[in-house]
């Protein structure tokens, strides 16, 4: 790495779902006692534990919340559905802005009961974008696309490539909609290191490289297929080469471990983390 690269593990990230049976308060100790100083958290258990009590918590460890999880589903085309959809998302951006973080995770929705249209699909993505873009700029909040794995395009996400992320956020100035660079979702697709590179831009301020995050592939995939991302280092994926290919772009950001794994989850939280670190440095760094 680069001199003026901030150590990998410095940038560590948790991301709260790879440690489920961990409480926000436990989330909070245990990740300033491992010496990981970023967390990104999801909105039900913040809303749970109080959005400012969650603040004031993180606060007081001496970390910093990388990203919040998540907004989107943007896709309904009823006109009752889709306001409530941006209701939501204005509420997920305060949420934001009041937990620290200055990214909003965007997971974009499947198709419509019925429809077969997925560029229409997009299209009401873009909509959505343009719609809450200013709000977001207001609250100092990035909207971050994730384009999710194709298996996911008809319930979940009709954002499947980088490139289609891309195309989508390059409609808005690149402060306001950004994208998120998954390992999970992208290792497969032969065009992800150009599109990572332009994801960088000129860097700087025109980078969309809003976030980074480490999942690894294992097979066989689970029935329901949600739960079946693997620990680092225990699947298919090329993590360092991701990881060099984000820092080539420019991308000096939090480096965040998202991975939903029951096996992980029934598991000591502090041992799980430990682990985290070693296949960070074996697989990462």
């Amino acid at each position: 790495m680069s001199h003026n690269t901030p150590s990998l593990l410095d940038r560590l990230s948790l991301n709260q779902e790879t440690v489920r049976q961990w409480s926000l308060p436990e989330l909070a100790d245990g990740c300033a006692r491992a010496g990981v100083r970023g967390v990104g958290l999801w909105r039900a258990p913040v809303q749970q534990f109080g959005v400012a009590a969650a603040a004031r918590l993180i606060r007081d460890a001496g970390l910093r919340v990388t990203s919040l999880c998540r907004g989107g589903f943007f896709t309904a085309a009823d006109p009752v559905e889709r306001a409530a959809a941006l209701d939501d998302n204005r509420a997920a951006l305060d949420e934001a802005a009041a937990v620290g973080t200055d990214t909003l995770v965007l997971v974009s929705g499947g198709l419509p009961p019925g429809s077969r249209d997925l560029p229409g699909a997009r299209e009401r993505v873009a909509d959505a974008l343009g719609e809450l873009a200013p709000y977001a700029a207001e609250r100092g909040v990035r909207l971050a696309l994730e384009p999710l794995h194709p298996m996911y395009a008809a319930d979940r996400c009709v954002v499947s490539t980088l490139a289609q992320a891309l195309d989508l956020a390059e409609r808005f100035p690149a402060d306001r909609v950004g994208v998120v660079v998954d390992t999970y979702h992208l290792w497969w697709d032969d065009t992800v290191g150009a599109q990572i590179g332009r994801a960088g831009g000129t860097g700087g301020a025109g980078s969309r490289l809003a976030a980074f995050q480490l999942a690894d592939w294992v097979t066989p995939l689970p029935e329901g297929v949600l739960l079946g991302r693997g620990q680092l280092g225990d699947g298919s994926v090329d993590l360092r080469w991701f990881r060099e290919r984000v820092e080539t772009a420019g991308y000096r950001g939090p480096v965040e471990v998202e991975i939903f794994n029951p096996a992980l989850w029934a598991r000591d939280g502090a041992e799980v983390l430990a682990e985290i670190v070693r296949r960070v440095r074996t697989h990462v760094v």
